[in-house]
């Protein structure tokens, strides 16, 4: 059984209890590993407000979860992240982190990104999204763009959501 890596939110794992809704469909595919984003990066939590999470991972905890996830994983696996745990997975496996199958949904950093990962790709957007990748990102790339209608960033938490994103990782995990 392939092993699925999977990296939560900014919220961690305590704000996670939508992904029951992907792990009842992955588990039967896969072999699951959670790690939460805030605990590789090192985000201290006595704030929980949404802003100094955030400016936590982009003053030095995103490069944290990196080195992290790259000291921890170290046999060839599938990637899925959410939000920030996108871009952690975009980056540690373009910096080496072995990987086959990498899924991203929300990762809405990654517009910022120059590197491509060399790796089967499946990013996910809300179509209102506003801090989604531009579709000349996508083309400079050569990713599809998978966007869900009228959905904004925190679509991942819906279980339609869920159940249709676990489909097609697990279809692109078996033409691998």
């Amino acid at each position: 059984m392939k092993r699925l890596i999977v990296l939560s939110d900014l919220w961690g794992k305590g704000k996670s209890n939508w992904f029951v809704e992907y792990e009842k469909i992955l588990k039967k595919h896969f072999d699951i590993c959670f790690y939460d984003c805030c605990e590789l990066a090192e985000i201290d939590l006595y704030d929980l407000s949404e802003e100094k999470i955030h400016f936590q991972f982009i003053n030095g905890g995103i490069e944290r979860a990196v080195k992290a996830l790259l000291d921890k994983e170290k046999g060839k696996i599938d990637l899925l992240g959410f939000s920030i745990g996108g871009l952690i997975a975009w980056k540690a496996t373009v910096d080496g982190l072995k990987v086959g199958h990498l899924s991203a949904i929300s990762a809405t950093r990654l517009r910022f990104e120059e590197k491509k990962p060399k790796c089967s790709i499946n990013l996910f957007y809300g179509e209102n999204d506003k801090y989604k990748p531009s579709e000349e990102w996508f083309r400079k790339f050569n990713i599809e763009m998978n966007i869900y209608e009228k959905q904004k960033h925190c679509f991942y938490n819906d279980k339609k959501t869920a159940i249709d994103v676990s489909k097609k990782i697990i279809e692109q995990s078996e033409s691998l």
